[in-house]
């Protein structure tokens, strides 16, 4: 089938976060992880390829982001999705912006939008401003990431040197009027040559009306949440035919793990909770450092994966910044992320089939250590977060890759008691 949106995200977490929107409409979605080696046969209707691009250096970001579209054209699709995260992560260089500057050039248009908004996961826009529930992002728990401190809660200002053209806002007030009235704002932004447009959004209802002005352009960029309405669009616009049916979803059988590389505050509540009820394993960087993750490998191989054990790097900011300041930033990322790649690896040769990852780059370290090209995706465990499924060595298994700071407390015992496993 030809591809109807071809979307790209910039981490493992956001593309699953946005394949499970899409797939609530029933439309078939395929998520392939890194830009695929061969030209599309087996196109799907929704197509979301994952990248590792986050925080990648910029010209980086670009190529592989111009490869990725470039599959995606080759695949058939007219209209294309940027997906990043909903509270904007990103450095004063990028890479968001100069991502979209470089699709827009290459699609041949002079504008479009950015809306990370995500209601349901308590992500707001107003005047500009982006909220994470009530606060501020500024003042949110993303103002100590460790990777991608957000310190303005501006998305305009935020944007700005990112990109070389103009940035404009469609504010709530004008959202409120209607499709007509942004696509009437639109317009006169156009005109005056404003290219990179930040839309507000407070609500379900506001994104809806986002998505239905915006449906023809091209290019939309933003948080998962303001693409969910497109399928329901384009089926009234006759751009899907007959195939919306869900494929049933395979069974992974055996035992599981819980991997969590995040440092968000939700994540630590996260960890918190599940180290209540399950076996648990702290990794410390410096530790990994020294003498590497044997330890940690061999505590793991001697657990009952029936148990699902727990294996973490979360720590809070002062743990955090104290092995930085040690290791360095990057380093002390990249340890524990290549210990978590072995470690998913031992627990599948252990006998482990499902496996709940928390954090983009985890995510990201994690299938790519078990080999995963493809993920078909099935239900939601959470807003944002669905179960899907992937063949690694043979194996059937069960991934579910979330965002650090999606899902309530008790999600990882949720993600667990949801999947039905013989």
């Amino acid at each position: 089938m030809t591809t109807v949106l071809g979307c790209i995200a910039d981490d493992f977490t956001g593309a699953t976060d946005l394949a499970g929107l899409l797939a609530r409409s029933g439309v078939k979605v395929s998520l392939r992880i890194g830009v695929p080696d061969a030209p599309p046969t087996d196109a799907a209707a929704f197509e979301v390829i994952a990248l590792k691009c986050r925080t990648s250096p910029v010209a980086d970001a670009v190529a592989e982001c111009r490869a990725a579209l470039a599959w995606l054209q080759a695949a058939g699709a007219k209209r294309f999705f940027w997906k990043y995260c909903s509270t904007f992560d990103s450095t004063p260089d990028g890479n968001i912006g100069p991502v979209a500057e470089a699709l827009m050039a290459d699609l041949g248009v002079a504008q479009t939008i950015y809306c990370p908004a995500f209601p349901e996961n308590g992500r707001s826009i107003f005047m500009g401003h982006l909220f994470v529930g009530q606060q501020p992002l500024a003042e949110s728990p993303m103002k100590d990431h460790p990777l991608t401190p957000m310190r303005d809660s501006s998305l305009m200002r935020l944007l700005a040197p990112q990109v070389t053209g103009q940035t404009g806002l469609v504010d709530r007030l004008t959202v409120a009027q209607g499709a007509d009235a942004i696509r009437a704002a639109l317009g006169q932004l156009a005109l005056d040559g404003v290219g990179h447009v930040v839309v507000d959004a407070v609500a379900n209802a506001d994104l809806d009306l986002i998505a239905s002005a915006c449906r023809d352009m091209p290019l939309l960029t933003g948080g998962s949440a303001v693409a969910a309405p497109l399928p329901a669009l384009y089926m009234a616009d006759g751009m899907l035919t007959g195939d919306t049916a869900k494929s049933a979803p395979p069974t992974a059988g055996g035992g599981g793990v819980v991997l969590s590389g995040s440092c968000s505050a939700m994540t630590r509540a996260q960890v918190a909770a599940y180290a209540k009820v399950a076996p648990s394993y702290r990794l410390d960087p410096l530790t990994l450092f020294h003498t590497g993750s044997t330890a940690a490998e061999d505590w793991l191989r001697d657990q009952d994966l029936a148990a699902a054990p727990l294996v973490y790097a979360t720590a809070e900011p002062d743990a955090v910044r104290a092995a930085q300041s040690e290791l360095g930033a990057g380093a002390a990322g990249a340890l524990v992320e290549r210990a978590l790649a072995s470690l998913a690896l031992v627990a599948r040769d252990c006998g482990a089939r499902r496996f709940v990852v928390a954090g983009g780059e985890t995510s990201g370290a994690v299938t790519q250590a078990l080999g995963v090209s493809r993920l078909d995706v099935g239900a939601e465990i959470a807003p944002g977060v669905p179960w899907t499924y992937c063949h690694s060595a043979g194996h059937m298994i069960a991934l579910a890759l979330k965002s650090g700071n999606f899902g309530a407390e008790g999600f990882f015992a949720q993600a667990l008691s949801k999947l039905d496993l013989t």
